[in-house]
């Protein structure tokens, strides 16, 4: 069974084939990727490596455990700035500094999400719509307006993971019908659009109602 590593070393050491992975995945590909090529760039044998990870699809999910936390350590720091913005200028706030996420570092996170998404393999983002999930709240908190909107929490759980998961997708295609700035765009004004009308619909129905309680005898 591999062992978790407790002293600075071991730790040290796990990082290591931890961002291996990532370059070997750049050059050799999901399939390709041996846990030999990984060792190699590492620095450290193949034996060490199996020290701490029972396979290649071991450092895989560790790979996509480092993104995901990247990725929240991202979205959390941004919740007081956006709380602040209409949504039309909040989303792109976001969504732009997780393109810059995935386009730091070489684009480590952009090819290991082509990757992944092109071998069609499970990529878990529960951490990160939890965590997006945690903005929505912060900012219906900061903007009371929109807290009474109908299928606020339906609503709310899909833009978040269907959005999330057109972002990556999208930066994961090398050749998207659309561009970036667009995705943006759209993805912004789907969700304004949404809150306007919903927002319309409610003070129909409470003019309405209100209309009804006057004309009562």
């Amino acid at each position: 069974m591999p062992r978790i590593p407790r002293q600075q070393r071991a730790k040290s050491t796990v990082d290591s084939i931890v961002e291996a992975g990532f370059i070997s995945l750049s050059r050799h590909g999901l399939a390709g990727t041996t846990t030999k090529h990984i060792a190699d760039i590492a620095g450290v044998s193949v034996g060490s490596l199996y020290e701490y990870f029972r396979n290649k699809e071991a450092i895989y999910e560790a790979m996509q455990a480092r993104f995901v936390r990247d990725l929240i350590g991202v979205l959390q720091p941004l919740t007081p700035r956006i709380v602040r913005l209409p949504l039309t200028e909040a989303i792109p706030v976001l969504l732009y500094d997780v393109q810059a996420l995935l386009l730091r570092d070489d684009q480590r996170y952009l090819r290991y999400a082509r990757e992944v998404f092109n071998a069609d393999v499970r990529f878990e983002l529960n951490d990160v719509s939890r965590s997006l999930g945690d903005i929505v709240v912060q900012y219906l908190l900061h903007n009371p307006q929109y807290a009474g909107l109908q299928r606020l929490a339906t609503m709310s759980y899909i833009f978040v993971n269907a959005g999330m998961y057109t972002v990556i997708r999208h930066m994961s295609d090398p050749n998207p019908p659309v561009t970036y700035d667009d995705l943006v765009d759209g993805l912004a004004h789907m969700v304004s659009h949404y809150v306007r009308m919903e927002r319309q619909l409610a003070r129909r129905q409470q003019a309405a109602s209100e209309g009804g309680v006057a004309h009562r005898p």
